[in-house]
């Protein structure tokens, strides 16, 4: 299954690979039907923008696809988490539901009001979530039927210095945090990872973030579907909170190049 829509673009890699890139929150674009429900003035969304969007991520995760050696499958959300963040559970199973940022977000980076309270999340929901949540299903189960097993590696970025938000913020923040998950993240995979970005400054484990994103059908049941978080610190790439990218990006792709590659292999 390939396919691209307004809101998320699965773009083909080699039939061979396994491997998907998933990138969910590296888009700024929010619909102009949707902003209505946006309580913050323009300069405000702006800078809401700057500290929530994983900038750059999917840049380096297509730079990494060209410098692989079989390329990789990606998955790129073409909305801004702000509409809806395709990760987070729309229901009470989510934590982050605690400060108002479960899969349709009520309140900013800074706990600050996002959305008014009382704002029904059902109409997102059907119109984004589910549709991201069967595509990534079908995208999985692509890789499952061709190749035999499917490997997800989450692109994301993180803040140099806590955000309000943040429910785990006074851990550890290094260069790369891999979140990992106990039944979709083998050893062998979480060694690939660390050996890869180990020119990029070195790696941490699930901390500030954890987990790894698997989609429901098949989340504690098929250990053929390995998932791996890769969290980069921002300040190793880019000028912070929303700025340019710098000469750390290429790097970092070429770590995620040689993760692929070990994963592939």
């Amino acid at each position: 299954m390939t396919g691209t829509t307004a809101a998320f673009a699965l773009l083909p890699g080699a039939a061979a690979s396994p491997v998907i890139l998933h990138v969910p929150h590296s888009s700024r674009r929010i619909p102009a039907d949707v902003r209505p429900g946006i309580v913050l003035g323009e300069a405000e969304l702006e800078r809401e923008l700057d500290h929530m969007t994983d900038s750059h991520t999917a840049e380096i995760a297509e730079r990494a696809s060209a410098l692989a050696g079989l390329t990789p499958w990606r998955f790129v959300n073409r909305a801004s988490r702000l509409v809806v963040d395709p990760e987070r559970f729309p229901d009470e199973r989510e934590e982050m539901t605690a400060v108002g940022m479960g899969a349709v977000y009520t309140r900013t980076s800074h706990r600050e009001v996002l959305r008014s309270d009382g704002t029904d999340p059902e109409p997102l929901i059907e119109r984004y979530f589910r549709p991201y949540a069967r595509a990534m299903t079908e995208a999985v189960a692509g890789r499952l039927a061709v190749t035999g097993r499917a490997v997800i590696i989450d692109v994301h970025s993180y803040p140099s210095e806590p955000l309000p938000y943040e429910l785990h913020g006074e851990g550890p923040r290094p260069p790369v945090c891999l979140g990992t998950d106990g039944f979709h993240t083998p050893p062998e995979l979480l060694a690939a990872a660390r050996a890869a970005f180990a020119p990029c400054g070195g790696t941490g484990l699930d901390s500030p973030f954890g987990g790894a994103y698997v989609p429901l059908d098949f989340y504690g049941k098929r250990s053929e579907v390995g998932a791996l978080m890769v969290e980069i610190r921002r300040d190793t790439y880019m000028t912070e909170p929303g700025g340019p990218a710098g000469p750390g990006l290429p790097r970092l792709a070429a770590s995620l190049a040689a993760l692929v590659d070990a994963v592939s292999a």
